[in-house]
């Protein structure tokens, strides 16, 4: 089974395996729950477990190939960008939205080396729960990675 996993992601691949979208969670929690009886199970069959992993493989092909050809779909299913800070001034409507506190917003601009909400040129929400902050003309672009616990916990 690890061999047909591993092949598989390999086959039909993926970009970045850092960065996983809301659909590449749930195909991971699906595909170790239908291999599991293959490799564990008492009254399972390999057979059975390649089977059900080959189907989970091209229904992920295929919702991923319609989620890039519908951009509709795909911003329904994966959210879109929410623009927290542009040009030194707070979008409250979007923070609130995101449910994310002003302490962890500051902590991430100070990541980034600027003092003051005011020398933030733009701060964007990105669909994967990271935080990218631009400020100095632009000219310095930075990307904070959440946690893997913190982006679970505020998608669920």
């Amino acid at each position: 089974m690890y061999i047909l996993i591993v092949f598989a992601i390999r086959l039909f691949g993926k970009n970045e395996l850092a960065q996983l979208s809301v659909i590449d969670l749930v195909f991971i929690l699906l595909i170790s729950n239908a291999v599991q009886n293959a490799m564990v199970g008492t009254n399972s069959t390999l057979g059975g477990g390649i089977v059900a992993a080959t189907s989970l493989f091209a229904v992920d092909y295929l919702f991923k190939n319609i989620m890039y050809r519908f951009p509709k779909f795909n911003k329904l299913i994966q959210g879109e960008p929410l623009l927290l800070i542009y040009n030194g001034k707070i979008n409250k409507k979007n923070i609130v939205k995101a449910k994310i506190p002003m302490d962890e917003i500051m902590e991430v601009i100070r990541e980034h080396g600027v003092s003051k909400v005011e020398q933030v040129d733009l701060a964007v929400l990105e669909v994967d729960g990271n935080i990218s902050v631009m400020s100095g003309g632009a000219g310095h672009k930075t990307t904070k990675r959440k946690k893997a616990h913190k982006t679970i916990s505020k998608n669920t």
